[in-house]
């Protein structure tokens, strides 16, 4: 089965997970405690294991973002900024589908690239996650930014 078809199930799944979250008799803030808890960590394998572009996982927010907003009575001037930032003084602490993807894809290409099995570390793993967004790019970055760290220590 191709890795686009997975991301086409992976929307649908979310869509029909968000309609059931949604026709429940709960209130606003325990809707939001089943995406956050339940829904958002089930959602998270598949854009883990498969090669899912970032388009789809962009997608796949806005649902979740257009849902959130409803449960809890918030304009829809409201700045993401407002709903998903951790370091405010007033925060929702709410996990950003994409930021989590971003975080899993990395985690996953240094988990191959530093095994210490040998079959694994020799074969250069190939994540693809679009034109968008590239995880080698941003791997690469990282540890160049921490050698730069390393190399001005603390001032």
């Amino acid at each position: 089965m191709k890795n686009t078809r997975r991301g086409a199930e992976t929307l649908e799944l979310a869509s029909e997970s968000l309609l059931a979250i949604n026709k429940c008799g709960l209130q606003g803030k325990f809707k939001i405690w089943c995406l956050q808890f339940m829904l958002i960590p089930k959602l998270l394998w598949p854009l883990l294991v498969y090669d899912i572009c970032s388009t789809t996982v962009g997608a796949l927010e806005a649902k979740v973002n257009k849902y959130t907003r409803k449960w809890l009575g918030v304009p829809p001037g409201l700045s993401d900024v407002a709903m998903y930032c951790r370091k405010a003084k007033l925060n929702l602490s709410m996990k950003y589908i994409l930021e989590e993807y971003k975080c899993g894809k990395a985690r996953l290409l240094t988990m191959l690239e530093e095994s210490d099995d040998p079959v694994v570390k020799t074969v250069q793993p190939s994540l693809k996650t679009g034109r968008k967004w590239k995880v080698t790019e941003a791997v690469d970055e990282a540890k160049e930014c921490l050698k730069m760290k390393e190399v001005i220590g603390q001032t």
